[in-house]
């Protein structure tokens, strides 16, 4: 494999829980008086880390979210992802790969630590990302689209950026690895490519990525 590193963003990628969280979004934010579609979540937030969801409404309305907003949101979803949540079909098995040929792989996503780790739990990915593989848009400064997350994983990794692949299913996600001067796949999926922008290359199955990063 051409790339010293693999570098997953985790929901809609990993696990499926992009239609879960935006419809719990769109419907928390309509609740709080800011009328929201699902279509408009994930065109706004997806890939994004909440702190977009804080600056977007009040840029557009001048007004805050309430002090809990983070807690009631994330406690929501996370008791969709215990009903309901599931892993993206192909990961385990594409995973397995990855182990086979001793190719190093990690998570940068823009959810908190523990959004990440609910999710691994329930879906039997946190056998595959142990502590040292997993990172949170909490652990920088900015999330995406700034290119500060995976570089991070990155320089923890031990590897530099342009021996990097990045796995992404979301225009934030595309644009952040593309200024950090990595490869990035956009896994089509829910977006179309055409709104991947300049992504290395695009797949809608899981079993096709290898062949890509080949």
């Amino acid at each position: 494999m051409r790339y010293e590193l693999v570098i997953f963003d985790n929901d809609g990628v990993l696990v499926d829980s992009e239609p879960l969280s935006n419809t719990i979004l769109a419907a928390y934010l309509t609740e709080l008086g800011h009328p929201t579609s699902y279509e408009d979540s994930l065109r706004d937030y997806m890939g994004g880390a909440v702190h977009r969801v804080h600056d977007t409404v009040l840029e557009r309305t001048g007004r805050r979210l309430p002090e809990g907003f983070d807690e009631e949101f994330h406690t929501r979803v996370f008791a969709a992802f215990a009903r309901e949540l599931e892993v993206v079909a192909g990961v385990p098995d594409m995973l397995a790969k990855l182990v086979a040929e001793d190719v190093p792989y990690c998570v940068a996503s823009s959810g908190s630590h523990e959004r990440i780790r609910v999710g691994h739990h329930k879906t039997g990915l946190d056998r595959w990302f142990p502590e040292g593989r997993v990172f949170s848009a909490q652990d920088v400064g900015r999330g995406k689209p700034a290119p500060d997350l995976f570089l991070h994983a990155a320089e923890r990794m031990g590897v530099a950026p342009e021996h990097c692949a990045v796995v992404e299913d979301s225009p934030l996600g595309v644009r952040a690895a593309r200024a950090a001067g990595m490869d990035v796949y956009g896994f089509t999926a829910m977006t179309p490519a055409a709104k991947l922008g300049t992504a290395t290359g695009y797949f809608d199955d899981m079993g096709q990525l290898l062949g890509l990063l080949a």
